[in-house]
Parts: C-alpha cells; structure tokens; sequence
C-alpha cells in the first residue's frame, strides 16, 4: 500500500491575526468588481450623457476585461519583482484615477480608453491579493479569507445594483463611477497597515512568454464573445471581416488555442533550461490543480451564463428598471456570497471531493428547477428557492476551488495561482456569456422559423419584408414597432407578438437545462478533487516556504 501524496487541505493550529488585512484586500476586491458591474447598470444613462450607442459601453467592459484577462499572469510577475505590497498599492490608485477620468469622460472614446487603463492596474492588482491573504493568514482563517475573495464578485453585484441606481436616480452615473475614487483613496491609505512582501530576488520577466499568454487569452476571448455577432461558422453582416465567406471568430479561437500551446511549451523550454518561465507551471502539475482550474472554468462560465439570462429577460422582454433586476437577483447572489464563506464549515468534514461533486449537483438541480418554474415571473417562491439552490453549489465551489488551488502550491508561487485565478475567470465570464448567447438566441431562431412555417396567419409575402435571417432576442414592443414598418395586419402583428413570447420564453427554459447539463459536466473534473478532508486552506504552505519569500 503505497503512501499518499496528494496535496493536504488540513487544518493548521494558529494563533488568529487580526482582520483588518482582510478588510483592505476586499475592498480593494469590490473597487474593481463594483466598476465592472457599474458600467451594465448605467448604459442608458451613459447612452444619453454621451450621446453614444449602448454598444460603446459594453465595448468599454470589454476593453476593461480584456486588458484584465490578457496581462493578469504578467502582473503576478511584476508583484515578485517588485514586492506585492507596494503593486497592490499603486495598482489601486492607478486604477482609481483610471475610473476617475472614465467618469468625467467626455466621450465613448476616452471611456473606452479610461477603463481600458483601468483593466491594466487590475491586471496587476488581481494576483496580490491572494498573495497577501496567504503572507498574512495560515489555516482557517485563510479559508474564510479566500471565501470572502471567492464571494466578492455577489457582494458587488449586491452593493452596485441598488447603490447605483440610487445615484443615478438623484445625480449622474459620473457619481457612481467617481464613489471608486473615494474607495481607492481609503483603500491606499489603510494599504500601509498591511505587511510588507519584500520582493523575490532573481525575478525576471519573460517578455516572449508574455506576449504569447496575451495573445491567447485576448484572441480567444475576443473570438468567443463575438460569435453572437459575427456568427458561429458563415461570417454575418456584422462581422469586420471573413475568411472566404466564414466568420472571423472561430478562426480567433483556434488560433488563440495554438498560441496557448505555444506559450505552455516555451514555459516548459525555459524550465528545461533552468529559466524562470512567465508562470510556474507548477501551479498544474498535479491532476488535483488541473481539476480544481477546469471546475473554476466551468462554475465561472456558469455563472456567467445566469448573470447574463436573468437580466437580459427581465430588463429586455419584462421591460423591468436596474432596481427591478437587483430585486430578482437578490436571492441568488445572496447565496452564493452566504455559500462562499459559510462552506468552509463543513470543510473538516467532508473532503474537497465529496463538496465539489455536491457543488455541482446542486447549481444542476437548482437549474432544473428554474427552467421549470420560471413563466415570465421572477418573484415567485418557487423561482426563488430554485435561485438559492444554484447559488449555494455556486458560492461554495468558489471557495472549495479556489481553497484547492491555493493549497496545492507553496506560498511562493501564491501570485501566480492569483494570476491563473484571475485568467480562467476572466475567460470563463467571456465562455459563460457567449454561451449562453448563442443558446439563447440559436434556440430563438429556430423556434421562430419553426412556427413561421405553414402559419395560416403570417402569409409569404409578410415574412419576406422582414429579416428572418438576423432573428434578436427583442420585447414585443420593439417587434411591434418593427411590423409597423410592413404591411402586417393587426391580427398577424398579435400572432407575431404570441411566437416570439412563448418562443422566448422556451429558448430561456431550454437554455437553463443546457446549462444544467454543462453542471453536469462539471461533475467529471470534481472527481479528481483531493480525497483528505477539506480543511483549511493554506495549510500546504509550511512556514519555511514564507521564510523562503521573506529573506529571497
């Protein structure tokens, strides 16, 4: 009987340190979180300040996520070169002047350019914070820690909605935006209460590695968030460009795959040449970190995917306001801020295993339970408790994962599970969306058709004046503006209003039953979860490892 090696997740006997650590690093967590959810609830009212187009707005996110995404693994460098503490702090004023000057923006392009500037100081902020959890906490408390970061993204969602609402109601979105600054000005002056991170000697930054690693997560990013737009295979009227008639995004993805290849490999080449690679790859060495990151993959896109349904359907076909959609989501987000920290309870008891398959059976049931319960009413209890079920195998997931990732390595390489966090959620926010897109909207479209063929009601010539080819996701108000532009009868304009209802409102159920199913899915890389118990995290990092980043 051979001994086991797997990585340990027991609880470590230690003194308790103070939580005002915890304190800053959250606050600098919910500065970025509550912009990115900020710029969704203010689009019309950017729209008309700006005089702009809704797109350029969720441009300006794209922009902020993509500069995130891409140099998040080079900003876990820059913290080693450098020392932790001293990125955290001049990454959150750099970040905070960014959202300063996006909120006095005089145009979409400055916008776009300010939040741009902004996602590069998140790109650096990301990987620290997980660095300072592990220099100032060991045992459960850097679980609860972790909980805490894993679940600040809900807490955000929670805070923004109403929070900015309110200030748009009274003032401007240029208040909600310029509230960051004041949040970036506590968090810089109490960021000197926090431990220095001296920096570890020897650091180099490999720029080829850092190239490719952007070029990736940009590329596949960008072709996945446009295959709604520019189409899945034959390239849409919308796109920028085609090759030979096939639409530019997938072509993104494949070759952003290959750049992926490539940087593992160069990685794996300077190692073999006793040179520091621009990630250490072993962050996923062991087949437990490489089930922990696909599980993050897919609970993230997951969450994605229902962050983008429900308010799409509430604010787009239920013509419902930011303060309506914040009413919905309140049930889920606040399960999965409750989950993210109360999950570390049960953690002495039931192995990282046993939760991560829990996790994913419950976001499967509690999506089952939505597409089933849901008929154009998001207040019912039914609705409800099917959002708390998701929620709760949610937030728990966050926190057993990222507990898991943490753990596996040791406390010097704590930047650079940060930086791998922040990719696979940043890439699985752009995955979890299209998505969810392309399901919602594939489905819509041949749900469409399919009632359009043989319609006594809807006659030949009626269909051909409108474009059936680009069908949209769109309240039956703007359908009916569209038909009035035709020669539709009153009794054809209502059979058109009743397919698109009942066909939405099917595409929206069929799309949480897909998504049910890639929980489901989920279930196979939780399997190869660590065995021992799920105690806290943090305890696979000895006391030497810090010394080690201490005097180096």
């Amino acid at each position: 009987m051979t001994a086991d090696t797997r990585p340990s997740l027991k609880v470590e006997s230690t003194g308790r340190a103070s939580w005002l650590p915890l304190i800053i690093i959250l606050l600098a967590q919910l500065q970025m979180a509550i912009n990115v959810s900020a710029l969704p609830i203010s689009v019309g009212a950017i729209v008309d300040d700006l005089d702009t187009s809704p797109t350029s707005v969720s441009t300006a996110l794209v922009v902020y996520s993509l500069a995130v995404a891409g140099f998040v693994i080079l900003g876990a460098r820059l913290g080693k070169l450098v020392g932790s503490r001293l990125v955290f702090q001049a990454a959150v004023v750099v970040h905070g002047l960014a959202i300063g000057a996006a909120a006095l923006s005089s145009s979409a392009n400055e916008l776009i350019q300010y939040q741009g500037l902004a996602g590069l100081a998140a790109a650096a902020l990301v990987p620290t914070l997980v660095v300072l959890i592990a220099t100032h906490y060991r045992g459960e408390q850097q679980t609860q820690s972790l909980g805490v970061l894993g679940g600040a993204q809900a807490l955000a969602s929670l805070l923004a909605f109403p929070l900015i609402g309110v200030l748009i109601a009274l003032a401007s979105w240029r208040f909600a935006l310029g509230l960051l600054v004041l949040v970036a000005a506590i968090v810089f002056m109490l960021s000197f209460r926090l431990d220095p991170v001296p920096r570890q000697r020897g650091t180099v930054i490999d720029w080829v590695g850092a190239l490719l690693a952007a070029a990736t997560i940009i590329l596949i990013s960008l072709g996945v968030n446009n295959l709604n737009e520019w189409g899945i295979l034959l390239a849409s009227t919308r796109a920028p460009f085609s090759i030979l008639g096939l639409s530019p995004a997938p072509a993104m993805v494949l070759i952003g795959l290959v750049f992926g290849k490539g940087f593992l490999d160069w990685s794996q080449a300077r190692i073999d040449g006793n040179k520091t690679p621009l990630l250490e790859l072993e962050v996923l060495e062991s087949r437990e970190e490489r089930a922990a990151v696909l599980s993050m993959l897919v609970v993230a896109a997951l969450g994605a995917g229902i962050n983008f349904l429900i308010p799409l359907y509430i604010q787009i076909v239920q013509g419902g306001s930011s303060l309506q959609t914040a009413a919905a989501v309140v049930p889920y987000m606040l399960a999965i801020f409750s989950a993210s920290i109360l999950v570390v309870r049960v953690f002495p008891r039931w192995t990282a295993r046993r939760i991560g398959s829990t996790g994913f059976l419950l976001v499967a049931a509690g999506l089952v339970m939505l597409a089933f319960s849901i008929f154009n009413n998001w207040g019912t209890p039914l609705v409800a408790l099917s959002l708390v079920v998701t929620g709760i195998g949610e937030g728990a997931l966050l926190t057993l994962l990222f507990a898991v990732m943490v753990s596996a390595s040791p406390a010097e390489l704590a930047g650079d599970v940060g930086a791998l966090r922040g990719t696979t959620i940043n890439l699985a926010t752009g995955l979890g969306t299209a998505i969810a897109g392309a399901l919602l909207i594939g489905l819509l479209s041949s749900l469409v058709h399919t009632n359009l063929v043989d319609n006594p009601v809807i006659p030949p010539e009626l269909k051909a004046q409108v474009n059936l080819n680009e069908v949209d996701f769109i309240s039956n108000d703007h359908l009916r503006e569209v038909l009035e532009g035709t020669t539709a009868s009153p009794e054809q304009v209502n059979e058109a209003v009743r397919i698109n209802t009942s066909s939405r409102l099917f595409a929206l159920k069929v799309s949480f039953l897909v998504m049910a199913g890639l929980a489901l899915i989920g279930y196979i890389p939780a399997r190869d979860l660590p065995k021992t118990t799920a105690g806290a995290a943090g305890t696979a990092q000895p006391e030497e490892a810090l010394e080690e980043v201490e005097v180096g």
